[in-house]
C-alpha cells in the first residue's frame, strides 16, 4: 500500500464512522419522534421514519462520499473489495476490516446519541423481536437490491446519482420488505441499543446479519452477471473518491 493510502486512511475512517453514526441517529431518532408524535398509528410512524431516513441518507452520501465513498455498511465495503480485486481497485482487505470496525462502532454511537437527544436512558437494549422467516428473506432481498443499485450506477458512470438513488431505494424498501430494510450489519448492531420503534432485539441480530451477508453475495453475483466489467468501477462506489492505494 503506498504512503498516500496510509495517510489518507484515518480521514476515510473518520468519514465512515461519522456517516454511520449519523445515519443510525437519523433512523433511531426519527423512529423515536414518530412514536411520540403518532403513538396510535404505526403506518404513519413508518412513513415518518422512512422519509427522515431517505433524506438523511442522501445528505450524508453527498457530504461524506467524496472522502470515503460513503459506504456506511460493511457489506458494501466487502463487495467493493471482492468486485474490484481483479482490476486492482476498490478497498484492500485490510481497509475492509478497518471500515467495518468503525462502521459498527459508529452505528452503536448513533443509537446512543439518539437516546440522549430524546432524554431516554443511554443504556438500553431493545426487546423488539424481528426473528421470522419473512424478515430473513426480506433482508436478503433488501441487501441484494442495494448492492445492485450501488454498483450498477458506479459501473455506468452514474455514481453521482447515488445519493438520490440509494436514498430512494432504501425508502421504498422500508415499505416493500417486512423487515423495513436494515440491509446493513452496522445499522442492525446499532439498533440493538434502542428499545424503541426502531430497535431490534439482540437475539434477532445474528440472523439479520447472516441474511445481509447472503444478500450481499447474491447482489455481487447479479452485478457480475449483468455487468461483467463492473469491477473496474469499484473506486466509484458509492460516490467517486480516491482511496489512493494499491490492493494489499
Amino acid at each position: 500500500m503506498p504512503p498516500a493510502a496510509s495517510t489518507d486512511l484515518p480521514r476515510r475512517l473518520l468519514a465512515e464512522f461519522l456517516g454511520t453514526a449519523l445515519l443510525v441517529a437519523v433512523i433511531v431518532g426519527s423512529g423515536i419522534a414518530a412514536q411520540q408524535l403518532s403513538p396510535n398509528d404505526v403506518g404513519l410512524q413508518l412513513l415518518e421514519n422512512s422519509m427522515a431516513t431517505v433524506f438523511g441518507l442522501a445528505v450524508l452520501i453527498l457530504v461524506l462520499g467524496p472522502v470515503s465513498g460513503a459506504h456506511f455498511n460493511p457489506v458494501v465495503s466487502a463487495v467493493d473489495h471482492l468486485l474490484g480485486r481483479r482490476s486492482g481497485v476498490g478497498l484492500s482487505a485490510v481497509d475492509v476490516g478497518y471500515y467495518s470496525v468503525v462502521q459498527v462502532a459508529g452505528g452503536i454511537v448513533g443509537a446512543l446519541l439518539a437516546n440522549v437527544m430524546f432524554d431516554l436512558p443511554l443504556a438500553q437494549i431493545s426487546t423488539k423481536d424481528r426473528l421470522t422467516t419473512g424478515h430473513t428473506v426480506a433482508e436478503v432481498v433488501a441487501t441484494a437490491g442495494l448492492i445492485v443499485v450501488i454498483f450498477a450506477l458506479a459501473r455506468g458512470g452514474r455514481a453521482a446519482l447515488s445519493a438520490a438513488a440509494v436514498g430512494a431505494y432504501i425508502g421504498a424498501a422500508y415499505w416493500f420488505t417486512s423487515s423495513t430494510s436494515f440491509a446493513n450489519p452496522a445499522v442492525a448492531v446499532g439498533r440493538i441499543f434502542s428499545d424503541t420503534f426502531a430497535g431490534i432485539s439482540p437475539a434477532s441480530v445474528p440472523i439479520f446479519v447472516a441474511a445481509q451477508v447472503v444478500g450481499g453475495a447474491v447482489g455481487l453475483v447479479l452485478v457480475v452477471l449483468l455487468y461483467p466489467d463492473a469491477g473496474a468501477a469499484a473506486d466509484r462506489a458509492v460516490v467517486p473518491h480516491r482511496p489512493g492505494r494499491r490492493r494489499g
